[in-house]
Order: structure tokens, then sequence, then C-alpha cells
């Protein structure tokens, strides 16, 4: 009884963490190495500078990806001297609880506590917001500390809200205030990019793991087949 509640209780985890808001699917692929290249430009580029991903090393990621280690080097290790490095922020973090009230979360588990659909919802979220320190709130996350970083590619928006039957006030939609360099199937594209980067880094196994799961399906099927003759052989006598 106790392993079932435990199973019960870790299947419900990304419907518990997403506070029981609606989520946007998003397609997932480890296939898909241009998104998750793509996915990684938008990581060092727009959140490594806050955030952590202290278990994965630039060398382990130009690999999986199958990103030559000049490149990472030249355009992506903003936060390490050797290739080997961890992919570790810069932001001290006594500063980073003075700008933000605490230190931003190491983002290598992110995608595995949270789900890439909470992920993806959350990074197309934000809004103008006066009344918070940083300008920015989130509806998926209210009150969030965190700036919308892709703002000059998404854009400001600010959110509208109206009131449901019971008189609280829920999402309606979006305005646009000031267009981003991207419209939103592109804006859209890209954090699908990113959210895909990130479950790789929540577990970089996965990629291997799906390629050599084809490979035990077909020794299995192979195996079964000289199984069952010997089977035959061994109960001829008897059948």
């Amino acid at each position: 009884m106790k392993k079932l509640f435990l199973l019960l209780t870790l299947v419900s985890m990304p419907v518990f963490a997403s506070g029981g808001a609606h989520l946007d699917e998003v397609d997932i692929d480890m296939n898909d190495t241009a998104s998750l290249q793509r996915g990684a430009g938008l990581f060092v580029n727009y959140c490594l500078s806050c955030h952590g991903a202290a278990f994965m090393r630039y060398n382990r990621m130009a690999k999986d990806l199958q990103i030559p280690e000049d490149v990472v080097k030249d355009n992506m290790m903003f936060t390490a001297d050797r290739i080997g490095g961890l992919m570790k922020t810069t932001m001290p973090e006594e500063d980073a609880k003075k700008w933000f009230g605490k230190a931003p979360p190491d983002l290598s588990l992110i995608a595995r506590s949270r789900g890439p659909e909470w992920i993806y919802t959350y990074m197309r979220s934000f809004y103008l917001d006066e009344d918070s320190p940083s300008g920015w709130n989130n509806v998926l996350f209210e009150k969030v500390a965190m700036p919308h970083v892709l703002y000059n590619l998404q854009g400001a928006r600010k959110a509208i809200f109206k009131k449901n039957d019971h008189g609280k006030e829920v999402f309606d939609h979006y305005e646009m205030v000031k267009p981003g360099s991207m419209n939103e199937e592109e804006f859209d594209s890209s954090v699908r990019d990113l959210t895909n980067f990130m479950v790789y880094l929540a577990e970089p196994a996965r990629m291997i793991r799906t390629k050599l799961g084809v490979y035990v399906l077909l020794f299995l099927a192979i195996f079964f087949v000289f199984a069952y003759l010997l089977k035959k052989e061994y109960w001829k006598d008897i059948h």
C-alpha cells in the first residue's frame, strides 16, 4: 500500500507543481539535434547569467549535441575557462539575494521537478506589472521574482483579467504594448527549443537510453525466436 501511495505521489508531482493552472503542450524530441542546439544557445545567452546548471559540463553538452568544441569555446563558454568546466553562473549568491530576494535556483533538474509543459507555459506567460519590483509578473507563477529575460524576443505585453462567476479575477488575454524581434509563432518555437534543451539538461542519458532501447528490443525479438525453437526441441518428445 505504501509503495502504491508513493507511486501515485510521484506521478502526480507535475500536476501539483503547476498549481492547477492550464499548461500548454510542447513537443519534446531528443532526436531533434538542431532544436537542442538552438535551445543550448538560448540557455547560455539568456539563462546562465543568473541561473546555473552545475550538473552539466560544456564538453559533455558539445559531444551530446554535436557542437564542435571550438564553437562552444568561442560562443558559449561565458562562465568557465576550460571546456571541461561545469556550467555554473557567474552571479555571486549574496548579490543575487540582494537583487531578487533569494538566489536563483540551479536549473539542472528543473525539467524533472516541474515538467516540460510547465517550463514552456511559464516562459510564455510574462506580462508587465508596475507593482512588481522587477516590473514583470507571470500568469502561471504569480509574484515571481524573475524578470522577463526574453522580452526583447517576445515583446512587452500586459495581461487583461476579468472576474469569473465567483467574483475572482482570472486571466483573460494579453495585449501587446511593444512588439519584440519575433512574432508569436517564432517565439513559441524558440521557447520550445529552450524547453527541449532543458529536458536534455535534466537527463542527458535519455538520449543514449532511447537509442539503446531500440537495440535491446531487437535483441529480445531475435532471442525470443531462438528461445522458442529451443523450447520446442526440449519438449518435442512430450508433445
